[in-house]
């Protein structure tokens, strides 16, 4: 696992993608982009993208083509991740907790589009939207 100011350098320099990634064989879950995947595999951070995945068939409420999830792990290594369906993220209409992360950062944002050309949902970094 890299350190924290290591995966804030991959996160800060990702400002596009050069492929979407498939991680799950999982029918409905999105691809990843570069940015998304260099933070999986620098943080071990794929159960955020397996818990994104996940929600995408369990409500007809979540919005299929926009999404923000955010991350934040608390002092105690507990934490939490809550899903907003406007662009600024004030709106949250679902959260998931967790007892235990080793997840490094304190907090991270995804957005979850819909990719009209690639007919797929596609997990980003903010900087790559």
């Amino acid at each position: 696992m890299k350190s924290k100011q290591e995966i804030m350098q991959i996160i800060n320099h990702s400002t596009g993608t050069t492929q979407y990634h498939k991680y799950s064989p999982f029918p409905g879950y999105p691809v990843i982009t570069d940015g998304v995947k260099a933070v999986a595999e620098a943080a071990g951070g794929y159960w955020l993208a397996d818990l994104v995945g996940s929600w995408q068939g369990r409500t007809a409420k979540l919005d299929k083509r926009f999404q923000v999830w955010k991350l934040k792990v608390k002092p105690d290594r507990s934490w939490v991740v809550q899903v907003s369906t406007r662009p600024d993220g004030s709106w949250f209409r679902k959260k998931q907790d967790g007892d235990y992360t080793d997840f490094p950062l304190d907090a991270l944002k995804l957005y979850l589009c819909y990719d009209e050309a690639l007919g797929k949902k596609v997990l980003m970094l903010p900087g790559e939207y």
